[in-house]
């Protein structure tokens, strides 16, 4: 019967292997990223990453317990490059001068974001309900759009005016998981979301005519 490796031992300030210890790391996060590119992470083994990267499995379990301790650290790193691609509507109190323009630039961004990043996103998407750890990882990450949502919503006097009255939280929770359904039918290379003006075009309409339906979005 097959046992779960070790603990990844804490406090040690050095790797094995013949490489600096961050560099074997993001071997294994790079290869791992590149090895979704070709194949399901349902089909991927640590071996394969092993090979890839070209590290050891001592290496391999120092940093990381599982494949799927791999996919949330990527999946982690993704998420906030998300944040930073929603700056631009996130302006805080009275929220941005333009909200029009402010969700145009977040929406494309994070369509660019999803495309960069698809081979990890898609892998997430597809598998969050299959492992219990994964699911707490993707409900918990897509939390932290919602609540972004939500407080910006509550910090715009225009938006919290159009919203009076509704449930703003579950209204923030369906904005974002909106995004992330069509974000994910657009990295599959679904129409008509891979068509990237297209994506931007709903997603922005959605939003302006949920929180800023008297604002142009030309």
């Amino acid at each position: 019967m097959a046992t779960s490796p070790a603990p990844r031992p804490h406090g040690r300030r050095s790797a094995p292997g013949d490489r600096p210890g961050g560099e074997l790391r993001e071997a294994i996060l790079a290869a791992t990223a590149g090895l979704l590119a070709e194949r399901s992470f349902g089909d991927l083994a640590v071996g394969d990453i092993l090979t890839a990267a070209g590290v050891s499995r001592g290496s391999f379990y120092f940093y990381f317990d599982s494949k799927h301790d791999v996919l949330a650290e990527l999946v982690r790193r993704a998420v906030a490059a998300g944040h930073a691609a929603a700056e631009p509507w996130l302006a805080g109190p009275g929220g941005p001068a333009d909200p029009a323009a402010a969700l145009r630039s977040g929406i494309t961004a994070g369509a660019r974001l999803w495309m960069a990043s698809a081979p990890v996103l898609r892998a997430i998407v597809e598998n969050w309900r299959t492992e219990p750890r994964l699911e707490a990882l993707w409900t918990e990450q897509m939390q932290t759009f919602t609540d972004a949502t939500v407080a910006q919503i509550n910090a715009d006097p225009r938006a919290r005016a159009r919203l009076a009255g509704q449930d703003i939280p579950a209204l923030a929770s369906a904005l974002t998981w909106l995004g992330e359904r069509l974000y994910y039918l657009a990295a599959t290379g679904t129409p008509p979301f891979d068509d990237q003006d297209t994506l931007v075009a709903t997603l922005l309409h959605i939003w302006t005519s949920t929180l800023y339906p008297d604002t142009s979005t030309a």
